[in-house]
């Protein structure tokens, strides 16, 4: 038997960095979280401790933060691409480069113009992969947590001897998106020209209109409702990946207290939880790539 070295990667994780934009006494605020992954030709550190073609992950560290200071307040895709070009096409021994970011955001406190706010209305998130030739680029968002009062309704499902889950008819339905998608070039002008924030924008508020629009029968069905609205009104995306956790809300029995209850007073679960997952594509999408690695 013999054994042998697999697929490896190594980099840094979860830089924090915090870009200030400074418009005179007007500032704006780019909070980021990056992480760095980066392979290749990298085997001999791992067989024998040669270090000679391996970049610190301290530099990579130093490099996100670099950039950040020379680029500013890019948008989270165009920051990506640049740091992922710049370790393959700058280190002889790498030859992929996997950046990961995350934009946490900001609100203005009034007409405060520098005071600021964290909001609550999801992360948004992208993930680039570049080898040298092509670049593979999936945008999203995660932790946008909403819910439907009405309009949704689970019935007719499989009932077994251990089934005790009444239907329901009219229930609330509730859930985190985690949303992310794939832009469809692989190389060349079509991606990189790309107008990144109004293409995130369009996406957003495609789930957000499907959410609220589907009379839900099932959180499959509206998972599958917002992955369709996403690529009509998206033109330059070929796929989207839902992650939606059903935040189980469950009618509470107010009747030892006298009291009526008409579908009024609920007791929100948060384990454990139905997790509904779900792809939804063109038919005619390029091959992902790497993409969803």
């Amino acid at each position: 038997m013999s054994i042998v070295l697999g697929d490896n990667r190594y980099g840094k994780a979860e830089n924090q960095i915090v870009r200030i934009t400074k418009e005179g006494p007007v500032h704006r605020i780019k909070d980021l979280t990056v992480s760095v992954a980066l392979s290749g030709d990298l085997d001999a550190t791992h067989l024998t401790g040669d270090n000679s073609g391996v970049l610190p992950t301290d530099t990579m560290k130093n490099t996100c933060f670099a950039f950040a200071q020379r680029h500013g307040a890019v948008e989270i895709e165009e920051y990506a691409l640049l740091l992922a070009r710049h370790f393959v096409d700058s280190q002889p021994s790498i030859g992929h480069a996997r950046v990961a970011v995350e934009e946490h955001a900001w609100e203005r406190i009034g007409e405060g113009p520098h005071s600021f706010a964290r909001t609550g209305g999801g992360t948004r998130t992208c993930t680039v992969h570049y080898d040298g030739t092509d670049v593979w680029v999936v945008s999203g968002l995660k932790d946008l947590t909403v819910l439907n009062s009405t309009d949704s309704e689970f019935r007719g499902f499989v009932k077994d001897e251990y089934t005790t889950l009444a239907e329901a008819h009219d229930r609330i339905l509730a859930t985190d998106i985690h949303a992310q998608w794939r832009h469809s070039g692989a190389s060349g002008e079509s991606i990189e020209s790309g107008d990144w924030g109004k293409s995130y924008e369009r996406a957003r508020n495609a789930l957000l209109e499907a959410f609220v629009r589907t009379h839900s029968r099932s959180l499959q069905q509206t998972l599958f409702e917002m992955g369709t609205r996403v690529l009509q009104e998206c033109p330059e995306l070929c796929e989207v990946r839902l992650n939606l956790p059903n935040k189980h809300h469950f009618l509470y029995d107010t009747a030892p207290f006298g009291l009526d209850n008409p579908n009024e007073t609920f007791i929100a679960a948060d384990r454990p939880y139905g997790l509904i997952e779900g792809d939804v594509r063109r038919d005619d999408a390029p091959d992902a790539g790497p993409a969803w690695t």
